[in-house]
C-alpha cells in the first residue's frame, strides 16, 4: 500500500514527529539560545549573540578576560587577541547593552544610548542591561566573557 502525501503528513502530525514550525522554531531557538556570559567583578550578565560569523568567531576565543578601557563615558573597549570577520554597518542609534566589533579587533560594550555615525559589526546584546552603566563605571575594568 502506497502512502499519499496528505495521509503521511496527517500521520506525522498526529504522532508529533513533524510540525511545520519545527524548522523555523529550531532556527529561531538556536539563535535566541546561543549566548555567552559577561562577568564584571561579582556581577554576571547574559548576552544573546547575533547569528553571524563574527559572533561565532568571538565564541571560539572564549573564555576571554580583557582589561577594558572607558571611552566617551558611554562604552568600554578592548583589543581582541586576533581579528574577527567583519560586516560593518552604521547602526545610527547605539543602545545600552549593545556588544559590537569596531574594525576587525576591537570589542566594544556600550552602556548608554546615543546616536553614532561610526560603523560596527553587531556581535550581540546584553539581555538585561539596566545595571550595566553602574557595574562598568567610568574607569577601566576587567571583564570576562565565557560560555558558562
Amino acid at each position: 500500500m502506497r502512502a499519499t502525501w496528505p495521509g503521511l503528513l496527517a500521520s506525522m502530525l498526529v504522532l508529533g514527529s513533524y510540525s511545520p514550525m519545527n524548522d523555523a522554531a529550531s532556527a529561531s531557538s538556536l539563535t535566541e539560545n546561543t549566548g555567552m556570559w559577561m562577568t564584571v567583578g561579582e556581577q554576571r550578565f547574559a548576552i544573546t549573540l547575533s547569528d553571524n560569523t563574527a559572533a561565532r568567531a568571538l565564541v571560539a576565543l572564549l573564555p576571554l578576560t580583557l582589561d577594558m578601557n572607558d571611552l566617551n563615558r558611554n562604552e568600554k573597549y578592548a583589543t581582541l587577541p586576533r581579528a574577527l570577520p567583519t560586516q560593518a554597518s552604521k547602526p545610527g542609534m547605539i543602545h545600552n547593552g549593545d556588544l559590537m566589533l569596531y574594525g576587525p579587533d576591537t570589542l566594544v560594550v556600550f552602556y548608554t544610548n546615543f546616536d553614532s555615525t561610526y560603523a560596527y559589526t553587531r556581535l550581540g546584546r546584553v539581555n538585561d542591561p539596566a545595571r550595566l552603566a553602574q557595574v562598568l563605571g567610568r574607569r577601566g575594568v576587567q571583564v570576562t566573557f565565557s560560555q558558562n
